[in-house]
């Protein structure tokens, strides 16, 4: 007998819901998209292979902007599956998540299934059985509005990918990528990084000393006025390092050494005590981009990691839907919380009335509600903790519990105190202040706590004289601006309402990926490639990179979504131009042509004897060059650290070349050099018009240029050397050095040397025991060291190994290495993290998805 199917995005919701609904309802999981713009040459469709605008975009730009949708072959089999279950079907119910993209994919699945059976779209927030029922109930029609604006969201993105990608490929190197959002994400970046080349540091000197009263308790305060004029700190100073207001003045150490001498053991009175009421509102409850910031901050997670752990609590029926710009709760989740917030914490801690928050976010949609933990009745984190086994589950659902109930609570409220000490010595007037916190009433604290910690200051009353005990004189300097952690940067493009918070965590993963920046600590560092690139953009398409251009479009789309806006006439505008220059007119040859890839540099600035020293990109990475020098930049090497000095050592070690000695054999001399690849040795030069290059040989790892004697070189250049003929297989057995360090080799068996310096002393009888031992297991074929469970993307078992080159990770379809130190403690979640990590670093050098491999027939 036929029964109502349902369509959701993934086989975690699928089973839930099935679990929901019983025997009565079928339930499938499309995966995610499965139609999509073709991504090479290949996948287009064979009547379509001689159209220009197939092969160029995967849209027809003079026709309406028609996308030219193909199905992967990877979702073919999902097809095939979906379209049998619908034959069977009495009705289809499409699930997809209730934003743009979902209601896209609803409608993809509607074109390419063709279902003969009452089709009907389904929505919900939150998977729970009440939810599920109310949605099966009540529901409604494809929202086309929102299906073109999604369209064309993923047209724009592709005319831009596709048309400014291939120029920075023939202007500054392969395998670069620019992106709508992702460029102008790069560009903040930049112009934070060029803030802190350009910052002067001012250096300053600050007075503290420990007051001591009568009773036990003392109190550390800091001198703020000498005769009524304020002591300069960081914020007086601007970027040049100079002070902003002469209404100030600075302490030099000279000054501030005597006055510290001056004062020690002095009596000094205290002069006024303010108290002011403190209070602390709660926050909102979290949208996307929110609590991608707070589990940045708290929880050190990086945005992917936490929607996979937002993504599978809301699968699995814990909280709400996670994608959302909503910071309003419903008046059933007001409902809860606020019982729960009685039961728990006690009615004192109840705000009087429910808290209704506004959102002040730029181009939000507030398509649903705030991100609070599901259904009528919350699981506590410890529930939660006996049902679900992963941690990152855990630790992102205590954030989300607490979070909402503090949302409802009433505020902390405190006293702040700030007390003034003074006296005048050597016939000066000087002014020390303290400041202290006392929390009376914790609020909203009991839940969700915050860095506000108390500061205590010992009972006072003005007149009381204290005593001024270890007086100490330090020396500050002001600090560059803090470079964009990811959850700074995704605030910065929140508020400036560029980009949707659904899309941040791929932005972020993408110009890691691209290498556009790279981690130091939690600071994003962006690299020289990004300087380079981003110069190219702002000069020659300055309007893509443009913040309020961006955003306009941001705004746009939402007034297509509207129905407000025409999409095909607004890809017009953008792509051909209406008055204004077009994206097509400004990637024509003769424009790029135009464009000259030796400008697109980073200066770093002259030396003593004049000569300019700047950063580029090459084929092979960044490079500094000085005239005729070049060498290689270290990876991760930050760009306001490539300062002149640091610039001239990294040139004058790489390009320098040291003269060993003469080989006696030859005449030529040998060289010990710093190449791209590292050091290494040569013997002679190449010839002028010759096309043989000079023998070299790099050299191991336990040795260093600057000590390699001329007879060490000598014996590296002699490798491969003959150790001997093996008596029984009649083979030669040769000692050489290659990628992987020493080997022996007879035939085409190799064997490796646990030092190089056996290369040179090793014997025939201890070689020929080496190669006859059996070949060492690889690791992939020996038992893994520890299974931790399934991927949660791939479904492949994620397994710990013993590599060649160390413990790695595997799921069967990538492998990625972990360093020894943190194998102890590792997680499934943990691995995850880090597979998804190099799938994603894969994917934005363009090796991943991995090609199949043709079978030979």
């Amino acid at each position: 007998m036929s029964k109502p199917l349902i369509i959701v995005e993934s086989n975690a919701k699928a089973k839930t819901i099935g679990r929901y609904l019983g025997k009565d309802y079928q339930v499938e999981s499309c995966q995610g998209h499965i139609r999509d713009l073709p991504q090479k040459v290949q996948q287009i469709p064979a009547k379509y292979q001689n159209k220009a605008w197939a092969k160029n975009w995967g849209v027809d730009v003079d026709n309406r902007f028609e996308p030219l949708y193909i199905v992967p072959s990877e979702s073919k089999k999902v097809v095939a599956r979906l379209r049998k279950a619908a034959r069977d079907a009495s009705e289809l119910f499409l699930a997809t998540d209730e934003d743009r993209e979902g209601e896209a994919i609803a409608w993809h699945l509607t074109e390419v299934l063709k279902p003969k059976i009452p089709t009907r779209r389904m929505v919900f927030h939150e998977i729970t059985p009440g939810a599920i029922r109310t949605a099966l109930e009540n529901p409604r029609t494809i929202d086309l509005c929102r299906v073109e604006a999604q369209e064309a969201r993923r047209t724009l993105d592709r005319l831009v990918g596709y048309g400014l990608s291939p120029v920075l490929w023939r202007k500054i190197k392969q395998g670069l990528s620019a992106g709508r959002v992702q460029s102008v994400a790069v560009r903040l970046l930049v112009e934070r990084e060029r803030e802190r080349i350009a910052f002067c540091s001012a250096g300053f000197w600050r007075l503290e000393t420990v007051f001591v009263p009568d009773g036990d308790q003392s109190l550390k305060a800091g001198l703020v006025t000498i005769d009524g004029v304020r002591i300069a700190e960081s914020r007086d100073f601007d970027s040049n390092g100079e002070l902003k207001s002469q209404q100030v003045q600075v302490l030099d150490e000279e000054t501030a050494g005597r006055l510290a001498e001056s004062i020690r053991g002095k009596t000094f009175l205290v002069r006024s005590i303010d108290q002011k009421p403190y209070t602390r509102k709660p926050q909102a409850p979290f949208r996307t981009s929110t609590l991608q910031r707070e589990a940045s901050t708290r929880l050190k997670f990086n945005p992917g990691r936490t929607m996979r752990a937002a993504q599978s609590l809301y699968e699995a029926g814990h909280i709400t839907y996670m994608r959302t710009d909503s910071i309003t709760l419903s008046d059933t989740a007001l409902k809860t919380a606020r019982s729960e917030i009685v039961r728990r914490f006690g009615k004192e801690y109840l705000a009087p009335r429910p808290i209704r928050y506004s959102n002040k976010v730029a181009n939000a949609q507030e398509a649903h509600e705030a991100i609070r933990p599901a259904g009528e009745r919350w699981k506590t984190p410890d529930d939660l903790a006996r049902m679900v086994s992963g941690r990152d589950q855990q630790l992102v659902y205590q954030l989300v519990w607490s979070r909402t109930l503090a949302s409802q609570m009433n505020p902390a409220r405190g006293v702040s105190t700030k007390l003034r000490v003074g006296q005048r010595i050597e016939g000066r007037d000087l002014l020390f202040e303290a400041s202290g916190l006392t929390i009376q009433f914790q609020g909203f604290l009991r839940a969700y706590s915050f860095g506000d910690r108390e500061r205590y200051l010992p009972a006072l009353e003005e007149g009381d004289e204290l005593i001024a005990c270890d007086p100490l004189a330090k020396e500050h300097r002001t600090e560059p601006p803090y470079r964009y952690s990811e959850a700074a940067l995704i605030k910065e493009l929140e508020d400036r309402g560029i980009g949707r918070p659904s899309t941040y965590a791929s932005i972020i993963s993408t110009i890691l990926g691209r290498r556009y920046a790279f981690k130091k600590g939690t600071a994003l560092v962006p690299s020289v490639t990004a300087f380079t690139t981003t110069e190219l953009l702002e000069r020659h398409f300055e309007n893509l990179v443009d913040y309020g251009f961006t955003s306009q479009m941001e705004s746009d789309l939402d007034r297509i979504a509207r129905g407000e806006e025409d999409k095909v006439r607004w890809l017009k505008r953008f792509f051909h131009g209406n008055g204004t220059l077009g994206l097509l007119e400004q990637i024509t040859d003769s424009r790029v042509e135009e464009i000259d890839p030796r400008s697109l540099l980073l200066r770093i600035g002259e030396n003593s004897l004049g000569d300019e020293i700047v950063a580029r990109v090459g084929r092979y990475g960044a490079y500094l060059s000085r005239g005729e020098d070049r060498v290689t930049i270290p990876e991760d090497t930050p760009p306001d650290e490539l300062t002149i000095e640091r610039a001239e050592e990294l040139l004058d070690t790489g390009s320098g070349d040291k003269i060993l000695g003469t080989d006696p054999d030859t005449g030529l001399e040998v060289l010990a050099r710093i190449g791209r690849y590292g050091p290494y040795v040569q013997l002679g030069e190449q010839e002028p018009g010759s096309k043989t290059k000079p023998k070299r040989a790099s050299l191991p790892k336990n040795k260093d240029r600057d000590s390699l004697s001329l007879e060490e070189a000598l014996n590296l250049l002699s490798l491969p050397r003959e150790v001997g003929i093996h008596p029984e297989k009649n083979q030669p057995i040769l000692a050489g050095l290659g990628r992987y360090g020493p080997y022996l080799k007879m035939g085409k068996s190799f064997r490796s040397l646990d030092h190089p310096d056996r290369l040179f002393d090793i014997t025939l009888e201890e070689a020929v025991a080496i190669v006859n031992q059996p070949k060492p297991t690889r690791g992939r074929s020996a038992p893994p060291l520890k299974e931790l469970g399934k991927d949660p993307v791939s479904g492949g078992e994620v397994v710990l190994r013993s590599g060649r080159y160390g413990p790695y990770l595997s799921d069967g379809t990538v492998n990625v290495s972990v360093r020894e130190d943190a194998l102890a403690g590792l997680t499934l979640e943990q691995a995850a993290d880090l597979l998804e990590t190099k799938r994603e670093k894969l994917k934005g050098e363009g090796k991943w998805p991995p090609r199949k491999k043709k079978r030979r027939t």
